[in-house]
């Protein structure tokens, strides 16, 4: 986080004390500068008696003087180092980030939302369903960087889970399409903040935020980013216990278990032992690994065989070696190797 070096409260101060009682008034009621949080135009209506629009135009004819006024002049080093923040990450910041990057609290949080209104040096650019509200210092540049951003979505509505390198590597492919340049790696996050389409989960990987594995919505979901992060076969009460370490989620174990019983991304490969279809691992029994291993490999020896089915299945050798002897399904052949009848 990037502490400012100056007092936001004492800027806003100066800028607001020479205005009349009731527009200073509106203005730190509506911007929060004396409470918790900023008031609506309504309620801050009722309280006057005027009508919605009326604190509006009262807002606006104040921020006008505010800007007009002596006092406006002398806070250019605050509004100098406020632009060259939001220039450092790219010139577009989401606008939580940036609020929450120049301090921890609140209360200096609001004040410098409300510089960020006076100045000219700065615009608010509006959120909508693929982007979250931002302040920009050129418009134009944060327009193309919207429009790389749109090619950016695309894309990433193709892809399943993504490593975060490769979708650093994807925007900054777009970004120097239309800005020809190359923002380095923090830039890239940064701007990645300003996206309502992309997001990470708790591994780190990347994708569609409406993705059930970037914002998982039940048990199946939690225990596939679990296991996925584990990455190898978990028993499900480890994976109920691993889902409440890192999701902060009441997991029941029972629950757990029969979400994995149910759901085909998950291959049951021993006594309560589960991994991940996408791991190679087959559905079935041992019977059915022996008969999928030989239709594919052909004819093979029981040490191969062996081999193989340990790969797929937690199990003792002598229950590999039992399913072979079935003639039902199984043959062997004159070199001792064993074949699909």
């Amino acid at each position: 986080m990037t502490n400012i070096t100056f007092d936001p409260i004492l800027i806003t101060g100066k800028l607001l004390s020479g205005l009349d009682v009731r527009p200073k008034r509106v203005l730190e009621e509506r911007f929060g500068l004396l409470s918790a949080k900023p008031r609506t135009l309504e309620s801050i209506g009722r309280e006057y008696g005027i009508t919605r629009e009326r604190v509006r135009q009262i807002e606006s004819f104040a921020i006008g003087k505010v800007r007009q006024s002596d006092g406006f002049s002398l806070c250019n080093d605050a509004f100098c180092r406020l632009k060259n923040h939001i220039e450092e990450k790219g010139g577009i910041v989401q606008e939580e980030d940036l609020l929450s990057s120049l301090s921890e609290k609140d209360k200096h949080k609001r004040h410098i939302y409300l510089l960020l209104v006076i100045s000219d040096d700065f615009n608010n650019i509006r959120g909508c369903s693929d982007f979250h509200s931002a302040w920009a210092t050129d418009l134009a540049r944060a327009e193309n960087i919207k429009k790389a951003f749109d090619d950016f979505h695309k894309e990433i509505r193709k892809r399943f889970l993504l490593p975060e390198k490769d979708v650093v590597s994807i925007l900054e492919k777009y970004l120097k399409e239309v800005l020809n340049e190359r923002p380095d790696k923090e830039t890239l996050l940064s701007l990645l903040k300003i996206s309502r389409v992309a997001g990470s989960n708790v591994l780190g990987e990347w994708g569609v935020v409406s993705s059930p594995f970037i914002t998982p919505r039940g048990m199946r979901d939690y225990a596939f980013l679990v296991m996925r992060k584990h990455g190898s076969p978990m028993h499900f009460s480890e994976t109920a216990a691993l889902i409440k370490d890192l999701f902060g989620k009441p997991a029941h174990t029972q629950t757990v278990h029969n979400e994995l019983i149910k759901d085909e991304k998950f291959v049951l490969v021993g006594r309560g032992l589960y991994a991940l279809k996408e791991w190679g691992y087959e559905g079935g029994v041992v019977k059915n690994v022996i008969q999928s291993i030989l239709s594919k490999h052909g004819g093979l020896s029981r040490e191969e065989i062996v081999k193989k089915v340990l790969k797929e299945r937690y199990v003792k050798e002598n229950t590999i070696l039992v399913n072979l002897q079935d003639k039902k399904y199984f043959k062997k052949d004159t070199r001792g190797n064993y074949a699909l009848l």
